[in-house]
């Protein structure tokens, strides 16, 4: 029996409304402001994700290996390049796209948190 349920995934953000819409340009969903630092994506399917402000934000770099990623979503795509076009355009930039041959590719987005396109259905 598990102890607990996975809520939400909480990212630091220097400015949790802008990367909410970004993500909700992204997965669908509402954003909803709960706070004075804290922003919500409701709606969208799949785990929900909250946005929290941090002034002192530093990105992670990817890869560094003297440096943690922290994290990184996987976000499922019917196409990749269609889904790239899509986030670039939504401002997001690439780490690591240069292989078209494997079934993913890494990006930041808007504040540098990592993320992956991955070849789905």
């Amino acid at each position: 029996m598990a102890i607990a349920t996975l809520g939400s995934v909480v990212l630091d953000c220097p400015d949790p409304n802008a990367l909410a819409g970004f993500y909700a340009a992204l997965l669908g969903g509402v954003v909803e402001e709960s706070g004075d630092d804290w922003v919500e994506l409701n709606g969208a399917p799949g785990t929900q994700l909250a946005f929290q402000a941090a002034p002192d934000f530093v990105p992670p770099q990817w890869p560094r290996p003297d440096a943690s990623q922290q994290f990184h979503l996987d976000l499922t795509v019917p196409d990749l390049d269609t889904a790239e076009r899509e986030v670039l355009a939504l401002g997001a930039r690439p780490l690591d796209t240069e292989d078209r041959t494997r079934s993913f590719r890494v990006y930041a987005d808007p504040a540098g948190h990592p993320f992956c396109l991955c070849a789905g259905q």
